[in-house]
C-alpha cells in the first residue's frame, strides 16, 4: 500500500470521526432533539443546550482510581507520538518528483524529466515479456545519484534470469541513455507465481463397471 492511499484512510477516518462528534453537538447545542421530538437515550453525551458536553459526573468518576491518570497520560503520549511519527513520515519523502538531466557543455540550461512518467516507461518496458504478470518501478533518492526500485510478479514458470537480462539490456539501459547518467543502480525483487495444482480428473464410469480404487 502507498503512502498516499495510507494517508487518504487515515485523514478520511480521522475526518468521519470530528464530522459525528460535530453534528452530536451542533444537535444539542440548537436543542434540535427537543424541535423534533426525539428523546435520546439517557447516556446520550449532549441533549440540551444548558447540558455540559462532558458532565460533572464523568469527568469525576475514575478520578480518584488508581490506573486512571497513568492511562490517560499514556494514551495522550502515544496519541502525541502517533502524530509525530506520521508528520515525520509526510515530511521525510524516498521518492522522488523531477530528475535532473545533466547538460554538459551548455550553461544556464537545465533539463528536469518527471519521475513518474520515466517510472511509467520503465513498467511498459518491463512487462513486455509475455511471462510479466505485473510489473511496478519506483525511482527513489539515493546518496550521490537515483536508483530504482522494482517488484515483477511472473506467471507460473518465469524465468528470473532472463527478465534480470531483458531489464539490464533493455528498460534500464535506455533510461541511463535517455537521461545521460554514468549509472542507475536498480533494486529488483522478482516473485514467481506457482501453479495451481491440477484438479483430478475422474472417468465417468459406465453402469455396471467396477470401480477401482
Amino acid at each position: 500500500m502507498r503512502r498516499a492511499v495510507v494517508n487518504r484512510v487515515l485523514l478520511g477516518a480521522v475526518g468521519l470521526v470530528l464530522l459525528g462528534v460535530g453534528v452530536l453537538v451542533l444537535a444539542g447545542g440548537l436543542d434540535l432533539y427537543r424541535r423534533v421530538g426525539v428523546h435520546p437515550p439517557d447516556w446520550w453525551p449532549l441533549t440540551s443546550p444548558d447540558q455540559p458536553v462532558v458532565s460533572t459526573r464523568s469527568r469525576s468518576r475514575w478520578v480518584s482510581s488508581a490506573w486512571w491518570w497513568p492511562t490517560v497520560i499514556g494514551g495522550l503520549a502515544v496519541l502525541v507520538a502517533g502524530a509525530a511519527w506520521w508528520l515525520v513520515a509526510q515530511v521525510r519523502r524516498t521518492g522522488l518528483s523531477v530528475v535532473t538531466v545533466p547538460t554538459p557543455g551548455v550553461s544556464g540550461l537545465r533539463l528536469r524529466v518527471g519521475a513518474r512518467a520515466l517510472e511509467e516507461a520503465l513498467e511498459i518496458g518491463t512487462a513486455v515479456l509475455p511471462e510479466v504478470e505485473r510489473a511496478g518501478v519506483r525511482l527513489v533518492r539515493a546518496p550521490g545519484q537515483p536508483r530504482l526500485r522494482g517488484a515483477v510478479r511472473l506467471t507460473p514458470g518465469g524465468d528470473p534470469a532472463a527478465l534480470v537480462a531483458h531489464f539490464e539490456d533493455g528498460p534500464r539501459a535506455d533510461a541511463i541513455g535517455s537521461l545521460g547518467l554514468p549509472d542507475l543502480p536498480a533494486d529488483l525483487r522478482i516473485r514467481v507465481l506457482q501453479a495451481a495444482p491440477a484438479e483430478p480428473r475422474q472417468r465417468r464410469l459406465r453402469r455396471g463397471q467396477p470401480r477401482v480404487e
